[in-house]
Parts: structure tokens; sequence; C-alpha cells
């Protein structure tokens, strides 16, 4: 059997992160630092909002150290950073965020999400 796609170090490109979904890898979380705004608007499917301001707070309620995380938005190097300092080890930053990711062909969903169905 084929071994899952590994994370890359502190820079993750968006096809690494596709791969990974398709492979049916559980063990990783999808964080957007983004507005709540944006995140409404279109997101990668799956990814939870945690703005920068309150990421520390909110990781340590829902986030395990061991679980591998892409990290995508403005200030994604920042957020990185804190959590790498704050123990987590498995931090990468997404390569040119959600434009990068809908160019690979990665699935969005939100308010204007074109690969999400429509809800009744």
């Amino acid at each position: 059997m084929p071994k899952p796609p590994a994370m890359s170090a502190n820079q993750a490109p968006a096809e690494e992160l596709l791969k990974r979904l398709q492979w049916g890898e559980p063990a990783l979380t999808i964080i957007d630092v983004r507005s709540r705004e944006d995140f409404n608007n279109e997101r990668i499917t799956g990814a939870v909002p945690m703005p920068v301001e309150q990421l520390l707070g909110n990781a340590e309620n829902a986030l395990e150290h061991k679980r591998d995380i892409y990290i995508y938005g403005d200030s994604a190097d920042n957020a990185a950073s804190q959590l790498r300092q704050a123990g987590y080890g498995s931090v990468a930053v997404l390569q040119g965020g959600l434009s990068a990711w809908k160019a690979v062909g990665g699935p969005t969903e939100g308010v204007y999400a074109f690969s999400s169905p429509l809800k009744d």
C-alpha cells in the first residue's frame, strides 16, 4: 500500500493539501485566519475559522498538538509562527492561499463558492 502524501515543512503548495484530502487523510486541520466575512463568502471546504487575534485561545480548545495544520489568509505566516511557538509541531502555510487552492481545482464552500451543492 503506498504511503500517504507527507506535509511540507513551513510552506505547502496547494497540490500537496489537495492530494492529502483526496487520499482521505483525516489527521489534518485547515485553518482560515481571514475575516469572518471572507470566510463566510468562500473558503476551502472543511476549513475552520480562527481569526489571528483569537488563534491561540481557539487553538488550545480545538486542536491537538500533534495534528498537521495548514493555514491560509493574509496573516497566515504570523499565525503559523504563533502556533509553532505554542508547541504545535506540524504547521504549514498554504502557498498562494485560497486562489492557489481554487487554481488546482480544490473544493470551496460558502456564499460565493461555485463548487458547493445548492442548499434548500
